[in-house]
């Protein structure tokens, strides 16, 4: 399988935009300060990646006033998680390609 396989997404494999979606993979709303946690980086950075992604179809994000403090929920479309798995898929095929059988693996 050559580099170029049509399931590896260029877009979603920049490390800040891979590692959103694999947080956001586990399910459901997810407050920006955990994303921003998991993610290790600046508030305007993930601001960015995160319009990105929604701009892309891959993450909703829902703004609300709580206790008037101003919160930032986000989380992951089904188109989203569809293409983080065609990515993901296209990882393992290439991981594959560099272990070969597991009988060739050294101990």
């Amino acid at each position: 399988m050559p580099i170029t396989d049509t399931l590896f997404d260029d877009f979603i494999h920049v490390r800040p935009r891979l590692t959103i979606l694999v947080r956001l993979a586990r399910g459901g709303w997810v407050e920006f300060t955990q994303v921003r946690q998991s993610v290790g980086c600046s508030d305007s950075a993930l601001s960015k990646q995160v319009s990105a992604l929604q701009e892309a179809g891959y993450t909703e994000v829902c703004k609300m006033t709580e206790r008037r403090r101003r919160r930032t929920w986000i989380r992951l479309t089904e188109q989203g998680r569809s293409a983080l798995l065609r990515h993901l898929d296209a990882l393992e095929r290439l991981a594959a390609q560099v272990r070969g059988p597991v009988s060739h693996r050294r101990p």
